[in-house]
């Protein structure tokens, strides 16, 4: 194929999914639910962006509380097609998540974990597979140095290692690992990829780092225009077959990387398919999200209808065509990168994607 033809298609393309995605936020049907269900956390990450102000053995929200919402969310939807996922601070850190896996599982959803590995013992993945998990990410940021030094925790690495192990080795478990490259590990990129290879890993996302919570202060974790290039191609390359394939996450629209990176177009499904539980009992979509984008809280309003009637700060996105997003050629395409690169009251993203793909930030 020709490349006038194949950017045609490829236009074509584009066009049909921007119309899905205006259709899909009129729909907002939800399917992927998070729970927050701690603010406690086991490691001291540099670039954790879920709360950045987390006070240590802070008191969890009761799993009865969340366990209600899962029960008004099943009256509206079949279970069986919301994937439930826990998330923190470290959901390891809960003592009752196998109960209340099981809980859930009863209900009939599906559910899964975004852990760091470390607490994951044999025994009590054993626990949570019985109660119904069915999907985990576990994060891999590095060699053990770079690792741990991300993790701010020696033998983080060794423990998330043996918790990759437990998932590859678990015949019809769903999982991932999940780099978030920065300026320490991009050397390494290459010796990730083997280790993972070599522990039976066939599913491998690449993140660079946003300039949000703790990360926002920390120049070492963020990678250069050319470095955010070269790791787009190492992407590219590594999905063209062999032992892993590797993709990008969600963050930012990549114009001519676009379906070369990641499965289909950028989409940011927060709020029109994602919705989360805080850890304090508010409603919001992608936990990463900045707070003040939060809807409500389960203790004083009804989650269907605040999910119904409100988040329209999220399906229409025009708000934010404002500064450098307000006459940029793309914003039909971008329209305005994920939700978790905006704040309340500033007119410009913390990072533009494109922006950065063609050097200008």
């Amino acid at each position: 194929m020709n490349k006038p033809a194949s950017k045609f298609r490829t236009g074509i393309a584009q066009k049909l999914h921007n119309r899905y995605v205006k259709t899909q936020s009129n729909l907002h049907e939800l399917n992927y639910f998070f729970w927050e269900c701690t603010s406690n956390c086991n490691l001291a990450c540099l670039h954790c962006g879920s709360d950045c102000k987390i006070i240590p053995d802070v008191k969890d929200m009761p799993a009865e509380d969340f366990l209600n919402v899962a029960k008004q969310v099943a009256t509206r939807y079949n279970p069986k097609e919301v994937m439930i996922v826990v998330t923190g601070g470290e959901p390891l850190m809960r003592k009752d998540l196998p109960e209340t896996g099981k809980q859930l599982k009863s209900m009939g959803f599906p559910w899964g974990m975004v852990s760091n590995g470390y607490n994951l013992s044999p025994e009590l993945f054993r626990k949570l597979r019985e109660s119904g998990l069915r999907s985990a990410t576990i994060s891999l940021d590095g060699m053990e140095a770079n690792h741990d030094w991300m993790r701010g925790k020696t033998g983080s690495f060794e423990r998330a290692v043996k918790a990759i192990e437990l998932l590859a080795n678990e015949p019809g478990m769903i999982y991932d690992v999940v780099t978030c490259v920065n300026r320490r590990n991009f050397s390494e990129l290459e010796q990730i990829k083997e280790l993972l290879i070599s522990l039976g890993v066939k599913n491998w996302r690449l993140f660079m780092i946003d300039p949000i919570g703790r990360a926002a202060e920390n120049p070492e974790l963020f990678l250069s225009h050319e470095q955010f290039r070269q790791m787009l191609d190492f992407i590219v390359e590594n999905r063209k077959g062999g032992k892993i394939k590797a993709s990008y996450g969600c963050d930012g629209y990549l114009n001519e990387y676009e379906t070369k990176i990641r499965e289909g177009f950028l989409f940011c499904r927060a709020g029109i398919h994602v919705a989360s539980v805080l850890s304090n009992g508010d409603i919001g979509a992608c936990p990463n999200i900045n707070r003040g984008f939060v809807q409500g809280n389960i203790y004083k309003d009804d989650f269907l209808d605040v999910w119904n009637n409100k988040f329209e700060i999220y399906r229409n996105r025009k708000s934010f065509k404002t500064g450098i997003c307000k006459n940029c050629k793309e914003w039909k395409n971008c329209r305005g990168d994920g939700m978790h690169l905006h704040e309340p009251g500033n007119e410009n993203p913390v990072l533009c994607y494109n922006g950065l793909l063609e050097g200008r930030v």
